[in-house]
């Protein structure tokens, strides 16, 4: 039996009005009419639509307008454009503003009854989807020992109240996860998660991406953007890799973290938001702040409740209950038939040192499936799969002597040149599986001198 579908009908033009709603409820759909763009705010605020249909040409306030001001105000319902003017362009700023639709007037009702369907069926597909992934457990953290029984103990406290929440830890052991799992235990579970990476975004253009701008407030700014503050709105932003936020947007997070307020670049309003802040970082703050590379007073605004997540090598007791985890995501995902882990594999595992963490780990398990041709993971398997360095008597015995941090830069230098070679200089490969970005690894091989590009030079120049 076909869906049905609470629709609401923008247009000033009162036959269009009348013509579109009446074939929408002898379809079976129950049909709300508007003719004014303010009022239409107010419905989609007060009440829940399934689909919403908009004229572009209005007078006051045209429907891009009023699209781009649905979107900020929360609306959920799929939206659809019509015009009788329409142009390419005027297309395009519809889709890039969220539109999943745009017609052009006169459109016939087998038309009008298609789109709807097909909007229904997206919705339909995107609520699976979410379900999916909850089963798949995406957002669970996985623990059985002792040291994430006192993280998690932590975290049930800190998500129950309002106080800002600084994570620490290395790349890879889940800090955003935790920040998410926060969010989810918190009163503001309903409302928004935002993130962003502060240590992935140009200097230039950090400010815009966290408190937006104005239309024409600097070049290339052709339309207004609403920042992951405004975003965030009545939810929780997570700032993850603070300890890189340059110096001159410290001061101004600072100001945000204090008044409670942001102001868009270009903009001559104060936007008031009521956001919780949680931020991550694998930096030692207060070693950057003595180094004055990181404000003394915003360090205090952030550290109301520091939260550290142990490195996977502190972690061996969780290691089989993240190798089924993986596992049972790995089969779900691709259809794979249950590939068991023998106990010499496991051990194997656990005395593995994961420099990736527990990314890495996740990677690992996707290749040791794979390469489980006899239906199931042993020893040998995780010795052909484990770089050669990993042994627990070779990641200590060629790490060499003299100050912790040189010890620790000659085993990561060890590590990913043994992978590099293991992956035949093939730097994605190698990136995926020490559980790095690409730009990452470069950035962390050119700190330890060695030249990525010149081996892919040399490569290409053997053949």
């Amino acid at each position: 039996m076909p869906q049905k579908a609470h629709l609401l009908i923008i247009d000033d033009e009162a036959n269009t009005l009348a013509s579109l709603s009446r074939a929408f409820r002898l379809a079976g759909h129950e049909a709300t009419v508007c003719d004014n763009p303010a009022k239409a705010l107010e419905l989609a605020k007060s009440q829940n639509f399934d689909l919403i249909f908009s004229d572009v040409v209005m007078p006051g306030k045209d429907g891009l307008t009023l699209l781009e001001e649905l979107k900020q105000q929360g609306a959920t319902a799929p939206l659809v454009m019509m015009s009788g003017q329409a142009h390419i362009e005027m297309a395009v700023r519809a889709t890039r503003l969220g539109a999943i639709d745009f017609l052009e007037k006169p459109i016939s009702t087998d038309k009008l009854l298609l789109t709807v369907e097909n909007a229904l069926k997206l919705q339909r597909l995107e609520s699976e989807n979410r379900q999916l992934r909850q089963r798949l457990g995406k957002h669970e953290i996985v623990w059985k020992g002792e040291a994430m029984r006192r993280v998690m103990a932590q975290l049930e406290r800190v998500a129950a109240s309002e106080a800002r929440v600084c994570i620490f830890g290395e790349t890879g052991t889940g800090k955003e996860l935790v920040a998410r799992t926060i969010h989810e235990r918190s009163s503001r579970a309903t409302g928004p998660f935002i993130t962003l990476n502060c240590a992935a975004v140009p200097a230039e253009l950090i400010e815009s991406e966290l408190f937006g701008h104005e239309k024409g407030s600097f070049t290339g700014a052709s339309g207004r953007h609403i920042g992951k503050f405004e975003q965030a709105d009545q939810g929780t932003i997570f700032l993850d890799e603070i300890g890189d936020m340059p110096l001159n947007m410290q001061a101004k997070l600072l100001r945000v973290l204090e008044e409670g307020e942001v102001e868009r670049i270009g903009g001559d309003k104060a936007i008031p938001i009521n956001v919780r802040v949680v931020v991550a970082t694998h930096r030692d703050l207060e070693a950057r702040v003595r180094e004055e590379t990181f404000r003394q007073d915003l360090f205090h605004r952030i550290h109301v409740f520091p939260l550290v997540l142990p490195p996977l090598r502190e972690r061996s007791d969780d290691i089989r209950a993240l190798v089924e985890h993986f596992a049972a995501q790995m089969c779900a995902q691709n259809g794979w038939k249950s590939v068991p882990f023998s106990a010499d594999a496991i051990a194997a595992l656990q005395s593995h040192s994961w420099p990736g963490n527990i990314r890495e780990l996740r990677n690992m398990v996707e290749r040791l499936m794979l390469l489980a041709t006899d239906g199931h993971v042993n020893l040998s398997t995780v010795q052909e799969a484990l770089p050669k360095t990993s042994s627990a008597g070779t990641a200590l015995g060629g790490i060499g002597s003299g100050a912790l941090a040189e010890r620790v830069q000659s085993f990561e230098r060890e590590v990913i040149l043994a992978e590099l070679k293991r992956n035949h200089q093939n730097v994605t490969l190698a990136a995926k599986t020490l559980g790095l970005e690409r730009s990452h690894l470069y950035k962390k091989a050119e700190q330890l001198g060695i030249d990525l590009r010149a081996m892919r030079r040399e490569l290409d120049s053997q053949g």
